[in-house]
């Protein structure tokens, strides 16, 4: 997940951009001055800085985009030579700016120079691979060989499990898997989406469709097609919804908002639930008829309670993973610590886990001990 640091003084303005970034799959940070973004650089591998013209941008080598307040030729000539990759005017087209970070994320640095090692070392961590399934407990062993046979068909595929456990982490499998593996994969999180706008998020709107419609736009069936998409949370979308996505689903074809013209698509959906869709169904909250859509196969992601013994192998990964992003080398971990931590009853599942570990990285001294993880646990 690309990570932004947004630097500005307004509170306001550091809220509504990490509110809309984060919608739009950004991982942020805010800081309102230099020191504190300073102090976040040095300890967070940031891929772009999003700063306000009255802000000065830490020298880290992290590529920035300027947001003014104040447009004027001067401003923007002045940005540039301080070396920011793009100059934005405020109040924040918000297309505009994700199109902005997108270049900036794709340029090597300034006259084809190789980028800083921070931006150097996130990229390495998001390449195009997608992150192994750590763990060899049998029923890890059961979800990987699903994978494996599901992958290379066309079978729509409903994955279920507690937060935090991996279920994105299968889908982007299937996809990798699939002979779709080359053709877009889409992910949209039917939570994070206002039930107002879940419609234009997946259908696409045309221009003037309602108030902030100002330019047409492509919704993620459009942007997926020919590929995949990852459908997460599913559980969460509202029944008007539901039914527009059953119909994409019937007649592979959708309608943006505000048109009343067809649009054929070729997508494999693959969804994805924390809640009991059947209870759902019972409770009058979701579509019998879309659930047996989309519930062609059903993966079960386990909890991580339910695989303790892979507890060791994903601490290890995670270890070596975060020193890499940190630019430090791996601590050991005493054998008390790493069944200390096997013993815990990790409710966020491997989410928490990356987390806990991340903390002991950071907090614990040149090696990881059982009173770090009762400390700092």
């Amino acid at each position: 997940m690309p990570k932004v640091l947004i630097l500005d003084r307004s509170k306001s303005m550091r809220n509504i951009l990490r509110e809309r970034l984060e919608y739009e799959g950004f991982s942020t940070e805010a800081a309102e001055n230099e020191s504190v973004a300073t102090e976040m650089c040095s300890r967070i591998p940031f891929d772009v800085i999003l700063s306000d013209t009255g802000c000065r941008v830490p020298h880290t080598g992290i590529p920035f985009i300027v947001l003014s307040k104040e447009p004027s030729i001067d401003s923007a000539v002045e940005a540039v030579r301080n070396g920011a990759r793009d100059y934005l005017t405020k109040p924040v087209d918000m297309n505009r700016l994700l199109e902005a970070i997108r270049r900036t994320m794709e340029h090597t640095g300034p006259s084809g120079a190789e980028p800083a090692p921070a931006v150097r070392r996130t990229r390495r961590a998001h390449g195009g691979t997608v992150a192994q399934i750590i763990g060899s407990s049998p029923c890890i062993e059961q979800v990987r060989q699903l994978i494996e046979k599901v992958a290379p068909c066309e079978a729509r595929v409903l994955i279920t499990g507690e937060n935090g456990t991996g279920k994105e982490l299968v889908a982007r499998w299937l996809h990798a898997k699939s002979t779709r593996a080359g053709a877009p994969f889409v992910e949209v999180n039917c939570a994070a989406i206002p039930s107002e706008l879940i419609e234009s998020e997946l259908f696409g709107h045309e221009r003037g469709a309602f108030t902030s419609a100002v330019k047409q736009r492509r919704g993620k069936f459009e942007q997926a097609d020919g590929g995949t998409l990852f459908m997460d949370e599913i559980g969460d979308m509202s029944l008007a919804a539901q039914a527009k996505v059953l119909r994409a689903l019937q007649e592979n074809r959708i309608s943006r908002v505000g048109s009343d013209k067809d649009i054929d698509v070729d997508v494999r959906v693959i969804a994805a639930t924390n809640k009991n869709l059947k209870d759902e169904i019972r409770e009058g909250r979701f579509r019998e008829d879309l659930y047996h859509r989309l519930s062609v196969v059903v993966i079960r992601v386990p909890a991580l309670r339910d695989r303790a013994e892979d507890i060791p192998r994903l601490v290890d990964h995670f270890i070596h993973t975060i020193s890499a992003e940190y630019g430090f080398s791996p601590k050991p971990i005493d054998p008390a610590a790493l069944d200390a931590l096997v013993g815990m009853p990790w409710t966020g599942n491997i989410r928490e886990l990356r987390n806990v570990v991340e903390r002991l990285m950071i907090l614990s001294g040149e090696r990881i001990v059982a009173e770090d993880v009762a400390a700092y646990c």
